[in-house]
């Protein structure tokens, strides 16, 4: 594909966008943009979220890492799905019951202002990390087929791909994100599809049966670990860490439980959430065989691209053809901004509910207070994502993505898990000191791990270690009954 064809699948594709949030943003109100008037069906909230939990990270990530990691991914997925299992019984009744907004409004209510203040600050960072590592992931891919050749500087493209995303959420919030991110997800998976049956056909694969038995008598397609406890990619942590990955980076993350505060009612919220548990499973593993497609192609043919660089590199070749490429393109772009839509609306409205206490000032500037919030995060993304170009090189960006949730998200899960295992009171006013030590100490451990513990890696349980001592840290100030 030419520069030009791109930028103009690149306009169409946001056309639609935009028209799509033409019709569903005319009500242009608070409650439309936070809660979608609370009357989404589940069934595209489910089918929607697969695009915003997948996003331009696993679209590029999951199927580059398979020539170093294998299948070991998939530990974690199936960690994810008893993960959503405890967010649709145990955390999605306290959000219903609780008639939320801000999923941190139960902070306040358990702890105390300090507490809820905390919550939410930690949310924020976290997500507008993970947003930006989302984004800056497509940016770069976007740069090199597309703005390089014209000389557009890197910045220009993160501004430009941040303004699309303000232009079709700016009126409609969740309520439009909710069809866009449908409309999204099924160009993401069409484009895998797609590039899986190109793949197949170049590997003499004629058939459904020829893919899964070549997956299977692949040395790539090694799904466990068990031989070594040291190693990062060891079964139980992995699993384990799966579990609590999903529990804070949906269950308490804002962004994701906005989309189910959106159902009609907890029975469809949690339909939602089962359903796309399952389904989600699936997907990964179409990603997981993508990747490994991928790789063989690349060795065949003498490619040297590899991680983030494999999927874009063959996609983008000429021999690959017109509609393989223009898939592609279509279900990144797809990948990503369905994550960082969602995104963007998440943090104003956490920012709105939990920092500024939207719903006490005057009715007359609410919407106005709203919208510049909008606009202030937006430009926010644009820095970080600039600043994320001068520190990240080398990386797979996914597991970049996983480390940094491990230690914004610690405090969160230790003050829920603390709020609902136990009863007791705490000392508000220290929370904010112990949410910033508990990263701090769990970096260190890191840091030192195989000189402290005889080899062992920490890989992604390093959200466990977090949210513990964030709770050990709770059970230091708590009040004496």
């Amino acid at each position: 594909m030419t520069p030009t064809s791109i930028l103009i699948l690149i306009a169409s594709y946001f056309l639609l966008l935009v028209i799509i949030s033409y019709f569903t943003g005319r009500e242009d109100s608070n409650a439309a943009f936070f809660k979608a008037n609370k009357s989404a069906p589940w069934y595209l909230v489910a089918f929607g979220m697969i695009g915003a939990s997948l996003s331009g990270v696993t679209f590029i990530s999951v199927p580059g890492a398979v020539e170093a990691r294998q299948f070991g991914y998939l530990q974690v997925v199936f960690g994810y799905f008893f993960g959503y299992l405890i967010i649709a019984y145990v955390l999605l009744p306290l959000y219903y019951r609780l008639n939320l907004t801000s999923i941190y409004t139960y902070l306040k209510d358990r702890f105390g202002i300090i507490s809820y203040k905390t919550g939410s600050i930690a949310f924020l960072i976290s997500r507008t990390v993970g947003a930006a590592f989302r984004l800056f992931l497509v940016a770069k891919v976007l740069q090199l087929l597309v703005f390089d050749l014209f000389n557009i500087p890197f910045a220009i493209t993160v501004i430009i791909t941040i303004a699309l995303i303000w232009l079709y959420t700016f009126k409609g919030g969740i309520k439009t994100i909710i069809f866009t991110d449908t409309l999204q997800t099924l160009f993401m998976l069409i484009s895998v599809v797609v590039a899986i049956i190109f793949l197949a056909s170049a590997l003499d694969l004629n058939s459904i049966s020829d893919v899964i038995t070549y997956t299977k008598d692949s040395k790539l397609s090694k799904v466990f670990f068990f031989e070594d406890g040291n190693n990062e990619q060891y079964f139980w942590k992995s699993f384990l860490s799966g579990i609590f990955i999903t529990i804070t980076m949906t269950g308490l993350d804002q962004d994701m439980m906005q989309k189910n505060l959106t159902c009609r009612n907890l029975k469809d919220a949690q339909k939602n959430m089962i359903t796309f548990s399952v389904v989600l499973i699936f997907v990964n593993i179409l990603f997981l065989v993508l990747g490994l497609m991928l790789t063989q192609y690349a060795e065949n043919k003498g490619l040297t691209a590899s991680k983030d660089d494999l999927f874009p590199t063959i996609a983008m070749l000429p021999e690959i053809g017109i509609v393989t490429s223009a898939f592609f393109l279509l279900g990144l772009i797809a990948a990503a901004y369905s994550s960082a839509d969602s995104a963007l609306t998440s943090l104003t409205t956490s920012f709105c509910f939990d920092i500024l206490d939207i719903d006490n000032k005057p009715e007359t500037q609410k919407k106005h207070l709203r919208k510049r919030v909008h606009i202030g995060f937006s430009i926010l993304l644009v820095i970080v994502i600039v600043l994320f170009d001068l520190i990240f090189k080398d990386v797979s960006v996914i597991w970049e993505l996983f480390k940094a949730a491990g230690y914004t998200y610690g405090p969160l899960l230790g003050l829920f898990a603390f709020g609902l295992i136990t009863k007791s009171k705490i000392k508000d006013k220290f929370v904010w000191i112990i949410a910033i030590v508990a990263p701090i100490l769990s970096y260190t451990l890191n840091l030192y791990s195989k000189e402290l513990f005889n080899g062992y890696e920490i890989g992604f349980e390093i959200l466990m270690i977090n949210g513990l001592l964030m709770f050990l840290g709770l059970l230091v100030i708590r009040k004496k009954s």
